[in-house]
């Protein structure tokens, strides 16, 4: 399909699967670098696997350029870190910061690169810049794996490294936390609601989720709410991922040979012809609202309930508003599917539909169990080896 070769699509995916498992297991800041790499290079690659579309090579070309910019900033980081510490392990970190033998300066550059550098894998404002063109340029089975693994990769890395070697510095870095949160969550809602491209729609829809995930990291530094901040965190991360997949599904199932059928206008009537892959989109678009009964409801209810413990009420309200902001684009596609007449055709493709109904039917079943989620994603992430 659109000139990929599969083969090819298949052993680069497998290889940025490997480079995100060693990434979300690492405990040293060097073996986090090589992991990124080996995580970022495959996608740079995938990104532009569409022979002869100028769109496809242009994403390509973006994505490695700022990828490497960021990994420089990411890689400045760990010098620093290490220039304030003498480690790259983390708990050597942990030790030198609790023994009072760290250079303060070279701790909070560090700190602060490496936040720059997993900033831009999430797509946080303002290191968003590449998500839409890429997200549009990019194959869109390369797009719809993409927007799930990065943030999978990038916010376990977030969690495992600032939770376990910084939460000393928590008191700097939260409010800055906090800002960066609250811009990625409107920026990423407003540009989305101008939006007539389903891909380009999608792309600032993942910028906003960003911010809901980052608004969760914002008190880590708060010990009786750490917890819940990372439970909360990989909770919606789940629903996200489920969602995503449903809806990148039906936009792979929609989507031309020649690539066009990417306008939400295209979208219409494809409630009458495909009323599964309907469903299956309808289903993930309220899910990212938040609406019940949805894993994205509960995902943005242990959100808000963790920015209220660690104080954030300003924080949740942004969320809150952003969320009723983000109906309105989101909505606009259901309208178009069951609403308005056309003659949307889709593939008939028995693993892409495959995909979309059970994305859409694990996002409504898992919704009727949270708190055994909850309590998994509680349990499932700060284990040393």
């Amino acid at each position: 399909r659109m000139n990929i070769e599969r083969s090819e699509c298949c052993a680069l995916m497998l290889i940025s699967t490997a480079g995100m498992m060693i990434m979300v297991q690492a405990y040293d800041l060097i073996v986090l670098f090589l992991a990124l790499e080996l995580f970022s290079i495959p996608l740079y690659v995938m990104s532009g696997l569409v022979r002869g579309k100028i769109s496809s090579e242009e994403a390509a070309l973006k994505y490695f350029l700022l990828g490497a910019f960021s990994s420089a900033f990411l890689l400045y980081g760990v010098a620093f870190l290490y220039g304030a510490t003498m480690h790259t392990n983390l708990a050597g970190i942990v030790s030198a910061i609790q023994g009072g033998a760290v250079q303060t300066v070279f701790l909070m550059l560090g700190v602060a690169l490496l936040l720059v550098g997993l900033a831009f894998k999430l797509a946080v404002v303002p290191f968003h810049s590449w998500a839409p063109d890429v997200y549009q340029g990019a194959p869109t089975p390369v797009t719809g794996w993409m927007s799930v693994s990065v943030k999978i990769a990038a916010l376990a890395a977030l969690l495992r490294v600032f939770v376990i070697a910084f939460p000393s510095v928590a008191a700097q870095i939260s409010p800055v936390l906090g800002v960066l949160a609250a811009l990625t969550m409107i920026v990423g809602n407003v540009l989305a609601l101008v939006q007539t491209d389903i891909k380009r729609l999608l792309a600032y829809s993942s910028i906003a989720s960003a911010g809901y995930l980052l608004m969760a990291f914002v008190p880590y530094g708060q010990g009786e709410v750490a917890s819940d901040s990372i439970a909360a965190g990989l909770f919606y991360m789940i629903g996200y991922l489920f969602a995503s997949f449903a809806a990148w599904a039906v936009v792979a199932a929609v989507e031309k040979e020649d690539g066009k059928g990417l306008q939400i206008a295209d979208y219409a009537g494809l409630a009458r012809r495909h009323p599964w892959l309907a469903v299956a989109m309808m289903i993930a678009m309220v899910s990212y609202i938040g609406v019940p009964p949805t894993l994205g409801f509960w995902g943005k209810f242990y959100l808000f309930r963790t920015a209220l413990e660690g104080g954030l009420v300003w924080l949740a309200l942004i969320g809150l508003l952003t969320s009723l902001f983000s109906a309105y684009y989101y909505l606009r596609v259901v309208v178009v599917m069951f609403m308005q007449p056309g003659e949307t055709e889709a593939r008939r493709e028995v693993w892409v539909n495959l995909l979309a109904v059970v994305s859409a039917g694990a996002t409504l079943l898992l919704a009727f169990i949270p708190w055994q989620l909850l309590d998994l994603a509680s349990t499932a992430f700060l284990r040393f080896p």
